[in-house]
């Protein structure tokens, strides 16, 4: 059965049906708009499109594994904002000859990505189009907190890092190579794992700024140092390479390191702390702040390759 055959609002139906809504969603799916519980009068918002040929293959991922990447791309800047996310809603364009079980699947992998960060998926749109996209945008709750974003790091403040790092790249270049195995790292690039908690935590832990990785750690950090006018250098040995990840490196002829400092979409999250603070045991330190400008390793530039994904480059 495709879409075509249900029709936009069966479709609609389809998939709402297989939503479950958590306590901050007041009003899901159904009417004109949602209504999302907002604690302190402010929302985080922020959104992300997935195109199909440059951001996933269907050969390569289910629609579950969609699903999961798509929520996790937005919801992990909620986290990185020092916010909690609450919920998500969808734009849907897609070929009318697109099963509907593989809409079926997007929304089972959307709902459940939500829900591993306590939120919910409350709504979204749909329209036929050549070119399969997915539009997502999440909202999130600050709880009073202020944001943390990414112009406060100071020299002498410490840089560290929350979640994997050069998983998901190396992966991608795994099934790139046409292999589909170690399997740890092909699942590392079908569906990250996201420290969603480890955002508001850092908040209160006094991050002075965030930034998760989508894009490369080399470049993310990019960002920060712009908007913090500030210089970051890390230390090589603070990064840890998996055997695994070790392995098939080897196996590929590839630098390790690259995938660590270079490949994005782990969605991990890099913050700022100042001097003296007690991080929890999932913040691991990797470098420090220092006036100037720019990112170095070691205090030299990184010179490996590409500092993370630029799309119009």
């Amino acid at each position: 059965m495709t879409i075509a055959d249900v029709g936009e609002f069966g479709l609609i139906s389809k998939v709402t049906a297989r939503m479950a809504m958590g306590p901050t969603c007041l009003l899901g799916p159904g009417d004109d708009g949602a209504v999302v519980a907002a604690s302190d009068n402010r929302v985080v918002v922020s959104t992300d499109v997935l195109v199909e040929g440059r951001h996933f293959r269907r050969d390569w991922s289910s629609a579950e594994d969609v699903g999961h990447r798509a929520a996790a791309a937005n919801l992990a800047d909620i986290a990185a904002m020092g916010a909690t996310p609450t919920a998500l809603v969808v734009g849907l364009c897609a070929p009318p000859e697109l099963p509907v079980s593989w809409a079926e699947g997007l929304a089972d992998g959307l709902a459940a990505e939500a829900a591993l960060a306590g939120a919910s998926v409350v709504g979204g749109d749909t329209v036929a189009s050549p070119t399969l996209t997915i539009a997502v945008t999440a909202l999130g709750d600050l709880r009073g907190a202020d944001p943390v974003t990414r112009a406060g790091a100071k020299p002498g403040d410490r840089v560290a890092v929350a979640g994997r790092l050069g998983w998901s790249a190396a992966g991608y270049t795994v099934l790139s190579r046409g292999f589909r195995s170690p399997r740890a790292l092909v699942d590392a690039h079908r569906r990250p794992i996201v420290p969603y908690h480890c955002g508001p935590v850092a908040a209160r832990q006094g991050a002075t700024a965030m930034i998760d990785v989508s894009d490369g750690l080399v470049a993310d950090l990019g960002h920060l140092v712009d908007a913090s006018d500030v210089a970051i250098d890390l230390h090589r040995t603070d990064f840890e390479v998996p055997a695994q990840m070790a392995d098939a490196a080897t196996a590929l002829g590839v630098d390790p390191y690259a995938w660590v400092f270079g490949g994005g979409e782990d969605h991990a999250l890099v913050a700022t702390f100042p001097p003296g603070s007690v991080l929890t045991p999932d913040w691991r330190v990797v470098g420090e702040v220092a006036a100037g400008h720019g990112v170095t390793i070691d205090g030299r530039p990184y010179t490996a390759g590409p500092g993370g994904w630029d799309h119009f480059r």
